[in-house]
């Protein structure tokens, strides 16, 4: 299968992927994180621009921005797959809970 050649040749370039990103310290519940919530959108953003959706960008909203992107090239007779996640974190303290 090509498709599981290619996640195994590329495993360690997606691990690098997802530590780079998990390490930024995105945390949205405090506001000394604002910038690393913003920089955590713009590592989204270029992840999906990577991937080939060309009209991926960030959004400013009253409070954290927001990231949207979309790739509309599939065919009108095409379903429509919705993805949604967040890229803040919460603190994690207190470590109890």
């Amino acid at each position: 299968m090509r498709w599981q050649n290619y996640l195994d040749d590329q495993q360690s370039s997606f691990v690098e992927d997802l530590l780079d990103f998990v390490r930024i310290p995105s945390v949205s519940a405090d506001n000394e994180h604002f910038d690393d919530v913003v920089r955590a959108g713009n590592w989204v953003v270029g992840r999906l621009q990577k991937a080939g959706i060309a009209n991926a960008r960030m959004m400013e909203t009253e409070t954290h921005p927001i990231v949207y992107g979309d790739w509309m090239l599939a065919g009108s007779d095409k379903l429509t797959v919705l993805i949604y996640g967040h890229f803040d974190v919460q603190p994690a303290e207190p470590f109890d809970l």
